[in-house]
């Protein structure tokens, strides 16, 4: 009877898995938990958010149950493979829980007289997949002292009787909004649980938090009801009246290594050109207008895409890369066209793959959802994959130009100055036009300095004469 039982057990309870969520990545953080102990879950449901070394994350668990326990708290670096979350697939069996239970990191409710015993745990390696039929999350409840009483919670709130059942005590519900949201909070030290919601069905959206922060932009602390899980978070920056320190980890700390890498290993040289961009600035004017264009962004960064990959069209040979260990140059058939993004979690470098054969329509709506996708926090490992020449725009920031540093693994990058009304030689007259200046760093090893003028000097010829783009396209 003892093994019957310890099978049974067994197999109550599952255990899911730090995932590989990007390339190899060895290790992620935990941002936030969605979830805690006693929730029901589905399969496909989100039950966390993580941040890897390229980007930020939702984790959905691939089986049904109610969760048991949370190994990790929030802030905690985990290594892919260890488990972070226990869930029980038989609820309500009659089973005993498994014996030698792992403390709980974060500190637990007072269990129920029956909890108490032992429990043992079989580790099940969990593969990781959102279901399809059923990616909709369910609304958290709060969380109680028992699973038994969890259930019965959440029963009670699906019927409208809300979650007070017995004389279990209720921990406060969790405030709705979506992760990017949260992050925000986060960052500006807002507690979400004061903030008014204005979104449909009392999401909090951005705009509340901003308002929330406008009075007050100090941190408050955040009280939880003595009956509530409190999960541990990472300590905060080091804050002193001369200095604050700022642990450096996840998307920051991939990004300082990858430049320094990059800086030092590939020889870079810069070229730099100042071009008249007047009728290209027409042309964007004209576009906006045209009923081809409707429903898509067109903004100067477009023709300033759409003119690099003709560039390359004409010079295919700086559309490579360098291959250290078997001292090859791999010349690319094909433009994954990477745009570097300023994000709450630092630079990002997302692509559109196979931007060369976009039409412009399809290019201005490719841009147009990379950079909303960035915004909110969401770009995936595989959209930041793959890049082969990228465009850094300084110019939303007013400066007129730099020396960017190439994305580990490209040839080359296009740096795009402000574009500013300046006095100009026009048809031998001085006129005001509107002029930029254009940047672009190349990989000397694969580059010489005249396929990479001849790349630049496209680039240019044709955001001055805009109809190139037809007769060299």
């Amino acid at each position: 009877m003892t093994t019957m039982t310890e099978t049974s057990n067994a197999a109550r309870f599952r255990e899911f898995k730090m995932p590989d969520v990007g390339e190899g990545l060895t290790e992620a953080e935990i941002l936030k938990w969605f979830v805690q102990p006693g929730d029901t879950v589905t399969d496909g449901q989100v039950v966390c958010e993580v941040e890897t070394a390229k980007a930020a994350v939702e984790l959905p668990i691939p089986f049904d149950g109610v969760v048991h326990e949370l190994r990790f708290p929030e802030g905690t670096t985990v290594d892919v493979g260890q488990v972070i979350i226990a869930v029980d697939v038989a609820p309500g069996s009659g089973d005993d829980v498994p014996a030698a239970a792992e403390p709980a990191p974060a500190p637990a409710p007072a269990p129920e007289p029956e909890a108490e015993a032992p429990k043992a745990r079989k580790p099940v390696l969990v593969g990781y997949g959102v279901a399809e039929s059923s990616t909709k999350r369910r609304a958290r409840k709060g969380t109680e002292t028992a699973p038994a009483a969890a259930s019965a919670a959440i029963q009670g709130e699906m019927n409208g009787q809300g979650t007070g059942h017995g004389t279990a005590a209720v921990a406060e519900s969790r405030p709705l909004a979506k992760p990017p949201v949260r992050k925000l909070a986060k960052d500006l030290g807002i507690d979400l649980a004061t903030v008014t919601p204005t979104g449909e069905g009392g999401v909090i959206t951005r705009e509340d938090v901003h308002a929330a922060a406008t009075p007050a932009p100090a941190p408050a602390p955040v009280q939880a009801e003595a009956t509530a899980p409190a999960p541990v978070v990472a300590p905060a920056p080091s804050v002193t009246a001369r200095e604050t320190r700022i642990p450096v980890k996840g998307v920051r700390k991939a990004i300082a290594q990858a430049m320094v890498g990059s800086a030092f290993t590939a020889p870079h040289v810069t070229e730099f050109v100042t071009v008249d961009v007047t009728r290209t600035m027409k042309l964007v004017a004209e576009l906006k207008e045209d009923k081809d264009m409707a429903g898509v962004r067109v903004n100067p960064l477009l023709i300033i895409a759409k003119a690099l990959l003709v560039a390359i069209k004409r010079n295919p040979e700086v559309n490579a890369a360098w291959d250290e260990a078997n001292q090859e140059i791999v010349q690319k058939h094909y433009v994954n066209l990477g745009i570097a993004a300023a994000t709450p979690r630092g630079l990002i470098v997302p692509n559109i793959k196979d931007a060369h054969d976009q039409t412009l329509p399809q290019l201005a709506a490719s841009l147009g959802e990379l950079v909303s996708t960035a915004r909110e926090g969401k770009t995936s490992p595989a959209a930041m994959a793959g890049g082969t020449v990228t465009i850094t725009n300084v110019g939303v920031f007013g400066v007129d130009t730099g020396t960017p540093i190439l994305n580990p693994g490209e040839s080359a990058i296009l740096a795009v100055g402000a574009i500013k009304l300046q006095p100009w030689v026009h048809k031998g007259k001085v006129k005001p036009r509107q002029v930029t200046t254009l940047a672009l760093s190349f990989d000397h090893r694969l580059v010489d300095g005249e396929l990479g003028s001849k790349v630049l000097a496209d680039v240019a010829a044709i955001l001055e004469q805009p109809k190139r783009l037809i007769t060299w396209g």
